[in-house]
């Protein structure tokens, strides 16, 4: 009885590894070559499936393959089986080298490195025992894997997270211009929305960087003059390499500049009030777990308590000032 149970569940794996090959790849030839196995048994593989499941998941033409609403409803799910297995392997691989515990951590909005590599450090030497696991994904599929139990907790810019999820503020960046050196603007020390208007910027991706540039677009509203983008982008080093270089002018949290190794870059806070970047940390309602707990204290230590010097100072400013 055991070995049939064995049997089965190696053969629905081998079904499903066949199934996301085709639905990627959406070309039953190019699936088998990349699963290594001839065109056949997977055709076999992928009627069986369907068979199983009583639903067709691919519509086949002799031109071309697509994914039916019942195949896209399944390519939900399914990647998830996988997400799930390797964690168990994971699990009991960290077991076996001697850790106690884990802590599955998801990373949205370009958390900026610096802090959390002060982060981690400080985990590692407060509890060697846990390890950590970090998965670096976009906001929505944070929430889901919340929901879902492939992680733990998450950090983003964002706090629209629905139900189920608490979203608790934890880190402030001021947001801050990263501009050109020998640009026109860097007469102001602080610089008025409205002239950031009048020049090209680059932006993050929003479906890269969903929190990040929903705060963005916020500030950006509060000017009756549409933006103009010349480019998104899904790193802020590409972000800065872009402005370094004379392409456009960035909107980025304070410490992402001041991270930055691009030296023709100056950074220079916004007038009046500056606006801030606030990073959230998620997490399922609940009581969280002991391991949790530590780690919601650690991140909470990471509030620099010298942020206010990055407003005047994000970057060694060597640019000569331009006269008006």
């Amino acid at each position: 009885m055991g070995v049939a149970s064995v049997e089965t569940i190696t053969m629905e794996l081998r079904h499903l590894r066949c199934f996301m090959a085709v639905a990627e790849e959406l070309h039953f030839a190019r699936a088998a070559e990349r699963l290594h196995i001839e065109q056949s048994p997977l055709s076999r593989a992928i009627k069986e499936l369907e068979e199983d499941l009583g639903v067709l998941l691919f519509a086949r033409t002799t031109r071309s393959t697509r994914l039916t609403r019942a195949g896209m409803l399944f390519m939900e799910h399914v990647p998830r089986v996988f997400t799930a297995l390797q964690q168990a392997r994971d699990s009991v691989k960290a077991a076996a080298n001697g850790y106690h515990s884990q802590l599955r951590i998801a990373l949205s909005d370009g958390i900026t490195s610096s802090r959390l590599s002060a982060l981690l450090a400080l985990c590692r030497q407060e509890e060697p025992e846990i390890e950590i696991r970090l998965f670096e994904v976009p906001l929505s599929q944070q929430i889901k894997g919340l929901h879902d139990d492939l992680y733990d907790v998450g950090l983003a810019q964002s706090d629209e997270v629905g139900d189920g999820i608490l979203a608790e503020s934890v880190w402030s960046d001021p947001l801050m211009v990263a501009v050109p050196t020998r640009h026109p603007l860097l007469t102001h020390k602080r610089i008025p929305l409205d002239e950031v208007l009048r020049y090209p910027l680059v932006l993050c991706d929003p479906q890269v960087c969903e929190g990040h540039a929903r705060q963005v677009a916020r500030v950006l509203r509060a000017i009756d003059r549409e933006p103009l983008v010349a480019e998104r982008v899904a790193s802020f080093d590409l972000m800065m390499a872009l402005v370094a270089a004379g392409f456009a002018l960035g909107l980025a949290g304070a410490s992402q500049i001041a991270v930055s190794r691009e030296p023709g870059i100056v950074a220079r806070p916004l007038a009046g009030r500056s606006p801030m970047l606030t990073t959230y940390l998620l997490r399922l309602d609940g009581e969280p777990s002991k391991t949790l707990s530590h780690f919601m204290v650690r991140v909470g230590s990471m509030e620099s308590s010298n942020i206010s010097k990055l407003v005047s100072h994000p970057k060694p400013d060597t640019s000569e000032e331009i006269e008006p």
